[in-house]
């Protein structure tokens, strides 16, 4: 079998993939990755699904963990931090979205993904910095703005409560089986989030 090496200097020079062709590469490696998973998803697997070359695949990403997060990427909206005016529908907004927790092709992507973050220490680095990152950094500016509220105690660590939800989420499905839809986020947001982080001072109409 002809072993591909990886990408040169010259090779690098190359016009890189980019445009529909990036995307068809991204929607196979997307494929490939809901059959087999990460950790037996190959560069030649996915070369030959999107048909083309594994070459054509080096001169975009210099791996199979690079190629991977940028199409994880394709399932997922730009992280826009939600101002509703409440901490409550910002979370609904900001978790409810395309690849948030209710998203079913979201949640089988992070499936397919979830052991080799605990592997694969390139992967786990580049997903926690480009899938997870954004996401994480909305959470902690939307409780941020709930705190200048004055709508959330003070002392509230953004860090600590921002994975809380997901992490309620994510357990009952992984766990009990049950996959998240809008109206389990909202209980958990009425019931545990929201009662946990708000300010007892605080009422509906103090800003008014």
């Amino acid at each position: 079998m002809n072993v591909v090496p990886p990408p040169t200097d010259t090779a690098v020079s190359r016009p890189r993939v980019e445009g529909d062709r990036e995307v068809e590469i991204l929607e196979a490696t997307l494929e490939v990755l809901a059959d087999v998973g990460y950790d037996r998803l190959t560069m030649d697997a996915v070369a030959t699904r999107a048909k083309a070359s594994k070459a054509t695949l080096y001169r975009r990403w210099n791996d199979k963990a690079s190629l991977v997060v940028d199409a994880l990427l394709l399932t997922k909206d730009s992280v826009a931090v939600p101002d509703t005016g409440n901490l409550r529908d910002d979370l609904l907004e900001l978790y409810c979205g395309l690849g948030g927790l209710t998203d079913p092709r979201g949640l089988a992507m992070f499936s397919s993904v979830i052991t080799a973050i605990s592997r694969d220490a390139d992967f786990a680095a580049a997903f926690r910095e480009k899938v997870v990152g954004p996401k994480i950094a909305a959470s902690e500016a939307v409780y941020a703005r709930a705190k200048e509220r004055g709508e959330v105690r003070s002392d509230l660590d953004a860090r600590l409560f921002g994975p809380a939800l997901a992490g309620i989420c994510l357990h009952r499905l992984y766990i009990l089986g049950e996959a998240p839809d809008q109206e389990a986020v909202a209980r958990i947001i009425d019931q545990i989030i929201v009662p946990a982080a708000m300010n007892p001072l605080h009422t509906k109409d103090s800003n008014d």
